[in-house]
C-alpha cells in the first residue's frame, strides 16, 4: 500500500477514531492494521497524530545552506566541475585567490563552514548540479612498421619518482563520423607530477606530431626525458624514432589494446580534453587557432588549478584491491616538493601562481569554448 493511501485513509479514519470508545477504538485499529500491514503501535502514533500541528524536522539541522552552498558551487565551477576528494584539498588555497582578485567575498561565519567542509559532503551538495556525458569514438590505427623496434613497457614500469616521461595519446575531434578531415587534440601527461599539456593538430599526421613534439619541449617546465604512446601509425614510424634519438628521448610503447598502460594520459583525455571541448566534430582553420587558444589557456588552468590524486599503494585482499592515494596536489605544487625546477625558477612560477586570478582564467576558458561550439558540427 503506497504512501498517498494510507494518508487517505488516515483522513478518514482518524475522525472516528478519535471520538470512539475503547472498544470501537480497538475495531478500528484492527482494521486499519489489516489493510495498511503497519505495527499496530505505529498506527495508534498514526491514526493520533494526524491532524495535530505539524511539528519541526527531525534530526539534525542542515550546517551547509544558502551562502555556503552558493559559494561551494561558484568554486566548484570555476574549478572545472571536479569530485570532492580532489576539490576538499585545495578550497582554502581557492578561496584565498578569488578574495585575493576580489572574485568571491564571504564573510566569517560562511567562510568558516565552507573551510571545514568534507569532500563527501561536497558531493552530496553538488550532487544537483552534475551532468553526465557521454562516450567518443577511437580513431587509433595500429601500426606495424618498425613496432618492434620500440620497447614494451606497461603500466608497472615507469619510474614514476622522476619527472619528464610522459604518456602522449590523440583525441580525435569528428562528432558521429570518422569520415572527412577533422581536428585532434594531442595529450601529454608527466607521469611523476601529472603536469599535462594538449596541443590543437590540424590533421593526424607523422609531421604534425613531429611538429608537436617539439612546442611541447617549449611548454614543459622540465626537460622531456622519454615518451610513450600507443601503437598508432601517427607514434610508430621513422620520423619519431628519429626525433627521439636525436633528442636523447627514450620512446617506449604500450602493449596492444592495454589502455591501462596509458592509464596516465586517457585520464586526462577524459577529465580535460572531454569535459573541455565535449564531442562535437571541429574541422579547419579558424577552429583550429581557436582550440590551440583553449589549450593555451588550460596550460595554467589545468596546472595550477587542477589537484590530482597519485597512488600510493595496492593491496589484493582475495578478489578485492585496496588502494591507497596520497592527499590531491595541483602538479605544481608536486613539482615544487619534488624541486625538479631551480629555486629561480619555482619562484617565477610560484609568482605567476599569484598573479593568475582562476576565475577569470575560467570565464576566458568557457568563452572561447563557447566560440568553437558555435563552428562545430
Amino acid at each position: 500500500m503506497s504512501q498517498h493511501s494510507k494518508r487517505e485513509l488516515v483522513q478518514r479514519l482518524q475522525p472516528r477514531y478519535l471520538k470512539a470508545d475503547r472498544q470501537e477504538k480497538a475495531r478500528i485499529l484492527d482494521e486499519f492494521v489489516a489493510v495498511t500491514g503497519m505495527h499496530r503501535k505505529a498506527a495508534i502514533r498514526r491514526l493520533r497524530q494526524q491532524n495535530r500541528p505539524n511539528k519541526e524536522h527531525r534530526g539534525r539541522q542542515k550546517t551547509y545552506t544558502g551562502s555556503v552552498v552558493s559559494a561551494l558551487v561558484t568554486i566548484w565551477r570555476i574549478c572545472g566541475g571536479i569530485c570532492g576528494k580532489r576539490l576538499q584539498p585545495i578550497l582554502a588555497d581557492m578561496v584565498d585567490s578569488l578574495e585575493r582578485h576580489n572574485e568571491l567575498k564571504l564573510d566569517h561565519e560562511t567562510k568558516t563552514l565552507l573551510l571545514r567542509v568534507s569532500s563527501a559532503t561536497i558531493d552530496r551538495l553538488l550532487q544537483p548540479y552534475k551532468l553526465n556525458n557521454r562516450r567518443g569514438q577511437s580513431t587509433t590505427k595500429p601500426g606495424g612498421l618498425l613496432k618492434y623496434q620500440i620497447p614494451v613497457r606497461t603500466f608497472a614500469d615507469w619510474d614514476d619518482t622522476q619527472g619528464g616521461f610522459v604518456e602522449i595519446d590523440l583525441v580525435a575531434h569528428c562528432g558521429d563520423t570518422v569520415a572527412g578531415q577533422f581536428l585532434y587534440s594531442f595529450t601529454a601527461t608527466d607521469v611523476a607530477t601529472g603536469w599535462t599539456e594538449c596541443f590543437s593538430l590540424l590533421h593526424r599526421s607523422q609531421i604534425a606530431v613531429h611538429d608537436t613534439l617539439d612546442q611541447l619541449q617549449e611548454r614543459l617546465p622540465f626537460p622531456l626525458l622519454g615518451i610513450d604512446s600507443d601503437n598508432d601509425t601517427v607514434f610508430i614510424n621513422e620520423l619519431i624514432l628519429k626525433y627521439c634519438q636525436a633528442n636523447r628521448l627514450t620512446f617506449t610503447r604500450c602493449r596492444p589494446y592495454k589502455k591501462n598502460d596509458q592509464c596516465f594520459v586517457e585520464q586526462k583525455n577524459w577529465s580535460i580534453v572531454r569535459r573541455t571541448i565535449g564531442y562535437h566534430r571541429y574541422e579547419g582553420q579558424a577552429a583550429h587557432q581557436l582550440l590551440g587558444e583553449i589549450y593555451a589557456e588550460l596550460h595554467l588552468f589545468t596546472n595550477m588549478f587542477q589537484p590530482t590524486f597519485k597512488l600510493k599503494s595496492k593491496k589484493r585482499t582475495g578478489a578485492k584491491v585496496h588502494k591507497t592515494y596520497d592527499k590531491p596536489q595541483t602538479p605544481l605544487q608536486r613539482i615544487v616538493d619534488t624541486k625538479l625546477l631551480s629555486a629561480e625558477n619555482t619562484n617565477q612560477w610560484l609568482a605567476t601562481y599569484r598573479d593568475t586570478n582562476p576565475a577569470e582564467l575560467r570565464r576566458r576558458i568557457d568563452q572561447k569554448v563557447r566560440q568553437l561550439v558555435v563552428l562545430g558540427k
